[in-house]
């Protein structure tokens, strides 16, 4: 049986989303999954085999009407646990970027994600209780030569994450950021990313980045890096020059470099 408890989860259908409800379902949550594609409802699916009750949502999580949609088929229950984790990448060139294609980014991982957790984090300020999980990057740590946007975005969602901590201890609400590197996920296809050293290059397991992010959500900590060259390379970002970050990442993520 259920626990009772509602976790609502974006960019549920593949990758960390996908592990991250799985392990909400083993715990006896009710699920609310969202994604911006089909695949969702088969997604939600294989979430019902734990025995618990899964609502899925095929949104638009770049526009405030998709969000809406999201927070109005919870029915009025009271989310227990948000786990923001939708989010899009684009690689190449910034100038040879249609404007349609980065604001998309923006859009989804910047102007949706803050919209959607503004509506979770009043509603759970106002019951005192709550635990929020954003999936930001270690990528926000260092300037993205040939993902600047992507990497400015996730920059965002990391400072963001920590304000809104601050702003919540005392509510009984927590604000955990999960700062993964790269994981083995559709993402770097979607991005079109795959002629990438970071592309081609061996990749953390999502499900162990999704139970690195899970536990320490629930244990209440500010932030988890998971995977030990992960936290390596984060803590080198802290002691590097940006534009010496901006010169490695060009490495990592100019077109070519993966052949």
């Amino acid at each position: 049986m259920g626990n009772g408890k509602l976790a609502v989860i974006t960019g549920a259908s593949t990758g960390i989303g996908f592990e991250l409800a799985h392990i909400a379902a083993q715990e006896g949550y009710d699920l609310l999954v969202v994604a911006d594609e089909p695949l969702i409802d088969s997604a939600a699916n294989d979430f019902r085999t734990h025995g618990t009750n899964v609502i899925s949502v095929e949104a638009d999580l770049s526009t405030i009407e998709g969000n809406d949609q999201l927070l109005a088929a919870a029915n009025g229950r009271p989310i227990d646990l948000l786990l923001a984790n939708a989010g899009r990448g684009l690689g190449k060139a910034f100038v040879d970027q249609d404007v349609a294609d980065w604001r998309m980014v923006i859009d989804t991982n910047v102007t949706g994600t803050t919209y959607l957790l503004q509506k979770a984090a009043q509603q759970m300020k106002g019951r005192g209780e709550g635990r929020i999980l954003i999936t930001g990057s270690i990528a926000g740590l260092m300037p993205g030569s040939f993902q600047a946007v992507y990497n400015g975005t996730k920059a965002y969602l990391d400072s963001f994450s920590y304000a809104l901590r601050e702003e919540l201890k005392d509510s009984g609400v927590t604000v955990t950021v999960l700062m993964p590197g790269a994981t083995e996920t559709e993402f770097f296809d979607r991005a079109d990313m795959l002629d990438t050293n970071v592309g081609t290059q061996d990749k953390d397991d999502a499900g162990k980045v999704a139970r690195d992010g899970w536990d320490a959500m629930m244990s209440g900590a500010g932030h988890v890096v998971s995977g030990w060259k992960n936290k390596l390379q984060a803590a080198i970002s802290h002691i590097t020059p940006d534009s010496v970050l901006a010169k490695m990442h060009r490495n990592m993520a100019e077109p070519g470099s993966g052949k």
